[in-house]
C-alpha cells in the first residue's frame, strides 16, 4: 500500500511514539543521579547505559523479523508497553538492582520502538513527504531528550524526588499505547516473502544497503562521540572553564533540535540525496574550523553548527534506503537499529586516540567519519 493522503488521526499517534523513543536518553540522568544517591564508582555507574544500549545489538534484527509477522503497530505498542515497565520499576522499587533492570527494560522497549516506529511512519505519510516527516519525527525526539534533565531537576526541587520523572514518562508511554491502539493503520503488506535472520543479514551483501547501514553506525558514533568528548575538548582546546564547557552539550542538542525542524521544512522542497550531500559538507567544514579556531565565541557557534549538520543525517539515510527498497523495510529497519551500537564503538576509539596522541587527534575521528558520509551521499545520488 502507498499512502497518497495524509491522515492526521494516523500520523499523530505514530509521532507520539517518537517522544517515547526519546526516554532512553534518561541514561545520562540516571548515571548522575543514581551514582550520587548510591555512592557508585564510575565503573558501576556506567553499567546503566550498558544495560540499556546492549539490546540494540541483540534484538534489532529479531524485532524486524517478528514485526513482519505481527505488524508494525502491534510491535510498536509492545515496545512502548515494555518502556512503561522500565520506567515504573525503579520508581516503585529503588535499588541498584532494580535500576539496572529498569534500564534494561527501557533498552529493550526502546529497541523495539525504534525498529517499529520508523517504518510505520513511512506507511502513514505520502511517499513524497517521507524524508520531511522523518526529520520532523527526530525533532519530536530531540524535544523529549532535552526536557528530561530539566524535569528531573524540577521534580527534585519542588517535590524532593527526581524519580518522579520515571512515573511521568511511564504514564506517557501507557497513554501512547492506548492512543495508537485506538486507530487502525493499513500497513504495507509484502506478499510471498518470508522474513528470517538469513534474509535480513543477506541484505548486507547488497552494496547500497551495506553502505547505508554502516552510515547509521558512523552517524550515531559521531553523535555520541561529539556529545561525550565535547566538554573536555572545549576545556583543553579553548581554555573554557568546566562549568561553561558542560553547557556545550545543551548548545549541541539545541542545534540538533533546530536542525530537524528546519530539515522537515526544507525536505518538502529539496531532494533528500542532495540535502544529504550539503549537510555532510557543512559538518566537515564546522569540524575542521573548530579544530583550528581559538576564539571562544567561535566555539559556541561551531558546536551549534555541528549539531545542525548532524541532525538530519539519520532520517535521510533511513528514508533514502526505504525509498529504494520499500518491500524490505522490516529487515532494513532491524539492521539499521543494530548499527546504533556505533555509539559505543566510535567514542571508545576517540578516547584511545586522545590518550595516545591528544585531544585534537581524537576529534579528527569525527572528520574521517563525516568524510565517509559525504562519500556515501555522493554514491546515493549517483545510484
Amino acid at each position: 500500500m502507498e499512502t497518497n493522503k495524509l491522515r492526521y488521526s494516523h500520523l499523530l499517534p505514530v509521532l507520539m511514539s517518537f517522544l517515547v523513543m526519546s526516554f532512553v536518553d534518561l541514561v545520562g540522568i540516571g548515571v548522575d543521579r543514581v551514582s550520587k544517591d548510591m555512592a557508585l564508582s564510575a565503573t558501576m555507574g556506567q553499567l546503566i547505559p550498558s544495560a540499556a544500549f546492549l539490546w540494540f545489538l541483540l534484538l534489532s534484527v529479531p524485532t524486524g523479523i517478528i514485526q513482519a509477522r505481527i505488524g508494525k503497530r502491534h510491535m510498536l505498542n509492545i515496545g512502548m508497553g515494555i518502556t512503561a515497565l522500565g520506567m515504573f520499576l525503579p520508581f516503585f522499587s529503588y535499588s541498584f538492582g532494580t535500576v539496572l533492570a529498569g534500564f534494561a527494560l527501557l533498552g529493550i522497549g526502546n529497541t523495539i520502538v525504534q525498529v517499529s516506529a520508523n517504518p510505520l511512519l513511512v506507511d502513514v505519510v505520502p511517499g513524497n513527504r517521507v524524508s520531511s516527516f522523518m526529520s520532523f519525527s527526530q525533532f519530536i525526539k530531540a524535544i523529549g531528550s532535552m526536557i528530561g534533565a530539566p524535569l528531573a531537576a524540577l521534580f527534585a526541587m519542588q517535590f524532593g524526588d527526581w524519580k518522579l520523572i520515571f512515573l511521568v514518562f511511564g504514564i506517557v508511554s501507557i497513554l501512547s499505547v492506548l492512543w495508537l491502539s485506538s486507530v487502525k493503520i493499513e500497513e504495507r503488506q509484502v506478499v510471498g516473502q518470508k522474513v528470517t535472520f538469513g534474509t535480513a543479514f543477506k541484505l548486507l551483501g547488497n552494496g547500497f544497503i551495506f553502505l547505508m547501514v554502516l552510515s547509521i553506525f558512523v552517524v550515531v558514533g559521531i553523535d555520541v562521540g561529539f556529545n561525550s568528548n565535547s566538554g573536555q575538548f572545549l576545556i583543553k582546546h579553548f581554555g573554557i572553564d568546566s562549568t561553561a564547557a558542560e553547557s556545550g552539550r545543551s548548545i549541541y542538542f539545541f542545534g540538533r533540535m533546530l536542525g530537524t525542524f528546519l530539515g522537515a521544512i526544507l525536505l518538502t522542497r529539496l531532494s533528500p540525496r542532495k540535502f544529504f550531500i550539503w549537510t555532510t559538507i557543512l559538518g566537515i567544514a564546522a569540524l575542521l574550523i573548530i579544530l583550528v579556531s581559538k576564539e571562544h565565541y567561535m566555539a559556541w557557534i561551531l558546536v551549534f553548527v555541528i549539531g545542525l549538520a548532524v541532525a538530519n543525517i539519520w532520517p535521510l539515510v533511513f528514508s533514502i534506503t526505504i525509498e529504494k527498497y520499500p518491500d524490505r523495510a522490516n529487515e532494513v529497519s532491524g539492521l539499521m537499529m543494530m548499527a546504533i551500537c556505533g555509539g559505543a564503538v566510535i567514542p571508545l576509539l576517540m578516547g584511545w586516540i586522545t590518550d595516545v596522541s591528544g585531544t585534537i587527534a581524537g576529534m579528527t575521528v569525527l572528520i574521517v567519519c563525516m568524510v565517509y558520509l559525504l562519500g556515501v551521499a555522493i554514491y546515493s545520488l549517483r545510484k
